[in-house]
């Protein structure tokens, strides 16, 4: 049979680690491919790794056809709650695969809008739980502002950035932080390895820090904050003077 390796759905796995993938390999030459290949026609859902390891090795495997999926999206939606559920996958990605995930659903209710009569649609909307980044955040299991990060990280960032927090080099804020350098600098950095990277990460912060202490203020205000500070000063000197004067009237 003819198996398809679809490079769009092959992305959404992350590939094994050296050690992790020697022990996939090790298993499969000992026992066998037990767990048989997940197909939707000829294109390979699940199972990429195993695939490999025995196409290269002539191990023999079995395959199943899914009977779930209608649509390429299907196979997405799948694959994406697989990788959500799995404690290997890193913050950054489950963020990406939520944020992928909530732009197919999107995709899918536009279409239902466009092809649905007003009258269908009448009544209260179901519940989006990834209509907020509250939603987003709470599938993939991150707070608001990684969310916030990771979506900056996907509008910014050059792919060198992008391969940097994947591995792991540096974190999502770190990564959110060089996102916001012009794309040469971005690479020079990558290129340098996760000391550039982190060098220039704190060169942005540094910068802001620096640019928030510089900003002019506004003289109105600052007039308005002494005037506030210097009642409270004399209302409690008036009180120790209040406390004195009873004390010598006895």
């Amino acid at each position: 049979m003819n198996i398809v390796v679809n490079e769009d759905l092959k992305a959404y796995i992350d590939p094994l680690t050296p050690e992790e993938h020697d022990a996939l390999e090790r298993s499969l030459l000992a026992e066998g491919c037990r767990d048989a290949l997940v197909l939707w026609g000829d294109v390979l859902v699940d199972g990429h790794n195993r695939y490999g390891i025995c196409q290269q090795h002539n191990i023999p495997f079995q395959t199943l056809q899914s009977t779930f999926f209608k649509t390429v999206d299907d196979v997405h939606l799948w694959m994406i709650d697989q990788h959500l559920g799995r404690r290997s996958v890193s913050d950054f990605q489950r963020g990406v695969l939520a944020l992928r995930k909530r732009e197919i659903l999107s995709g899918r209710k536009l279409i239902a809008a466009e092809t649905t009569s007003p009258s269908a649609t009448a009544g209260a909307a179901p519940i989006d739980p990834l209509k907020s980044r509250e939603g987003i955040a709470k599938v993939a299991r991150l707070s608001s502002n990684q969310v916030v990060l990771i979506e900056k990280i996907q509008k910014q960032a050059t792919p060198e950035v992008v391969a940097a927090v994947k591995s792991g080099a540096i974190s999502i804020n770190a990564a959110a932080a060089v996102s916001t350098l012009p794309e040469e600098e971005q690479v020079a950095a990558a290129m340098g390895g996760k000391e550039h990277l982190l060098q220039a990460a704190k060169r942005v912060r540094e910068t802001r820090k620096r640019a928030k202490t510089d900003e002019p203020t506004d003289p109105v205000q600052d007039t308005m904050d002494a005037l506030k500070s210097r009642i409270t000063e004399l209302e409690a000197e008036n009180g120790k003077l209040r406390e004195q004067l009873a004390a010598w009237m006895g």
